[in-house]
């Protein structure tokens, strides 16, 4: 816990509030802290293909929840931090102040409630990753946005195979007692093999249970190589919310696996965190846009520098109701292009 500085300044009498903002491939997180770290309101959105409408729908809904609660209408966001896939481009969008990798942004979260965390686990709709800590700090990490057959995705496609919700299919494989072995080394594979254990007369219980654990062993083959997963183990992200996978990483790994309070919203917590001690630090002035950005325009485009072989795409946005100035821009090796 940072040191709350006494020369930060109340402006309109209202309280300090920091919001972190984690766009991913499948969804939208935003939270909002208060100084001392205590989540104050949340939203979570699918994301609907166009990351720049889906921050603004985000963006409006924050909006209608703070100006819904007497409570939340005495804090303002004094900073607004970004993770994610789409980082650069959300940070242009709000006005960021501070922009971070997922694995930075994850493991402050993680450590904000478990601090003798040594082991992160974090699966997904479309990508996953693991994180090694020692002592407080990241040694070792593993991304995988390749392979489906260790994502959510997995778990979806599987589930519509079934005929099963996707949110009851951790309550099936709980009542499991002899999970059947299903080849997980390819969600075609696994399909497969599923529907010859079907034809075999296995449970629809055992079934899942095995395609839990079939999920769990492609995860670790692939980013577990050559790494010590010690205790504690926090296990993040949406697919944490499934029992049997929290079940089959436990089998596996010999050991509890914790699934925290704000197991899918760990990205933008952490980034909430991340900016929050940046301003308390640093006590600079935002460059946030405040919440209604959802009803400004911005336009993106790309254009190729040919200035030297390396052909860099650059990717800018504009926004036309400022005499269309370009208010970020990123993608070049050199550094020449970028404005941030």
């Amino acid at each position: 816990m940072v040191e709350v500085s006494d020369k930060i300044i109340n402006e309109e009498n209202k309280k300090n509030a920091f919001l972190g903002i984690d766009v991913g491939s499948v969804s939208l997180k935003f939270v909002l802290i208060d100084l001392d770290g205590k989540v104050l309101t949340n939203v979570f959105l699918r994301n609907t293909g166009s990351p720049i409408e889906s921050v603004k729908d985000g963006m409006a809904k924050l909006k209608e929840t703070i100006d819904a609660d007497e409570k939340l209408q005495k804090y303002a966001i004094r900073a607004c931090g970004t993770t994610g896939s789409a980082r650069y481009l959300t940070k242009a969008i709000v006005g960021g102040d501070l922009a971070k990798t997922e694995i930075i942004a994850h493991a402050v979260a993680t450590q904000s409630m478990y601090p003798d965390v040594r082991t992160i686990l974090e699966i997904g709709g479309q990508d996953s990753k693991i994180i090694i800590l020692r002592d407080g700090i990241i040694i070792d990490f593993s991304m995988n946005s390749v392979c489906a057959a260790g994502t959510g995705s997995f778990l979806d496609h599987q589930a519509a195979r079934l005929g099963i919700r996707i949110e009851e299919f951790g309550n099936y494989a709980v009542k499991s007692n002899n999970p059947v072995s299903i080849a997980g080394r390819c969600t075609v594979f696994a399909e497969s093999d599923m529907i010859h254990k079907q034809n075999a007369g296995h449970s629809r219980e055992d079934i899942i249970a095995g395609l839990c654990d079939s999920l769990v062993r492609n995860y670790l083959n692939n980013l577990s190589k050559g790494k010590e997963l010690a205790e504690p183990v926090v296990f993040q992200g949406g697919v944490s919310f499934n029992k049997g996978i929290v079940q089959a990483f436990e089998r596996n790994l010999g050991c509890k696996v914790i699934v925290p309070k704000y197991n899918v919203l760990m990205g933008a917590l952490g980034m909430a965190i991340l900016v929050r001690d940046h301003f308390v630090d640093n006590e600079t002035e935002t460059v946030f846009r405040g919440l209604d950005v959802a009803d400004q325009e911005f336009n993106t485009s790309t254009f190729t520098c040919s200035d030297c072989p390396n052909n860099c795409e650059i990717v800018q946005v504009k926004m036309p109701s400022d005499e269309n100035q370009v208010i970020a821009r990123w993608g070049s090796r050199c550094g020449k292009w970028e404005v941030f």
